[in-house]
């Protein structure tokens, strides 16, 4: 198993929790900006792992992470190795999977076709934005994790109280009905659910209907990403105005683009849970630790790689 360094600390999350070290490697920059990756163990006839959450920033962009990737995995395919499987948490152009006017790029299966020239045997990644589009731009072997696990064991400190899973668009309704019915079955309650409706156009987002029963109870919002935050901050103003008690999220991947600060200052959301997929760099230090929770995604993460590495089942950690 290798992490690349923009994913350093992730990778050593997940080889701790495999009780096994990361193998070594070199990164070599070169003054005009070019660079190159090679490993530094043997790898002829091994099944490599190598772990790149493809996100921008803090010190590289999404487009320098994935270039990094896409050669390393070369010279991993070069140097013999029988199998590479990318771990990629979160995966870059996951949202441009279809056309919405003439002549648009579907991004997602150009990135899928670029990862297989190379040799990519396998690729595993946690929460997509449409699980349906992601598997269908690769032909190689796809692993669509979900974060339902990880928020399940988290909602642990709800247990007892009245809980509302809300999906904050009609889109995520499926992803929101998995962690439900998981928290029904973990916790021996049931668990009430709702929706927002959101339409977007020319990137307006509109949309006023609120379907669900939260009176009293308390609301976690579930969506695979916050961007800017405006989508949460409308369904949480919602179920607020619905009559729930508390509302709280819980988001997978949390980029925190411009205006999530003010979202998140809102008083309408009490905190927001994100998964470490995406180190939450672009938030105030203050206004993160006030918040802002973190979530390991290192044990999820660490197991499906063992499934993968011994051909045990993944149905209880993926999407259906």
């Amino acid at each position: 198993m290798f992490a690349l360094q923009a994913s350093a600390d992730l990778g050593k999350a997940v080889a701790a929790a495999l009780e096994l070290p990361l193998c070594a490697h070199e990164e070599r920059e070169f003054e005009d900006g070019e660079h190159k990756a090679r490993p530094l163990v043997p790898v002829s006839g091994m099944d490599v792992y190598v772990i790149q959450s493809l996100h921008s920033g803090p010190t590289a962009s999404a487009n320098d992470k994935l270039c990094r990737l896409l050669f390393f995995v070369g010279a991993l395919k070069d140097a013999g190795a029988a199998s590479v499987t990318v771990v990629a948490p979160y995966l870059c152009y996951a949202r441009k999977d279809r056309r919405t006017k003439p002549n648009d790029p579907v991004t997602t299966r150009y990135v899928a076709e670029i990862l297989e020239a190379v040799g990519v045997d396998a690729i595993v990644t946690l929460d997509v934005h449409n699980p349906m589009a992601f598997e269908n731009a690769f032909r190689c072997r796809t692993v669509t994790l979900t974060a339902a696990p990880l928020f399940a064991d988290y909602a642990r400190k709800f247990k007892g109280e009245k809980l509302c899973i809300v999906s904050p668009d009609t889109g995520g309704a499926k992803r929101a009905e998995l962690l439900r019915e998981t928290l029904e079955v973990a916790f021996g309650q049931p668990i009430g659910k709702a929706f927002a409706d959101k339409h977007r156009s020319a990137g307006v987002v509109s949309g006023d209907l609120f379907v669900g029963d939260v009176e009293g109870a308390t609301a976690l919002i579930v969506d695979d990403l916050i961007s800017s935050g405006g989508t949460l901050l409308r369904a949480a103003r919602a179920a607020r105005k619905a009559g729930a008690r508390r509302v709280l999220a819980l988001v997978t991947h949390g980029l925190f683009m411009a205006g999530a600060s003010e979202v998140l200052a809102e008083p309408a959301i009490e905190f927001v849970a994100v998964t470490d997929t995406i180190p939450p760099f672009r938030l105030d230090l203050r206004l993160a630790a006030q918040k802002v929770h973190v979530i390991s995604s290192a044990s999820l993460l660490a197991e499906a790689v063992a499934c993968l590495a011994n051909g045990q089942p993944l149905t209880h950690l993926v999407v259906f």
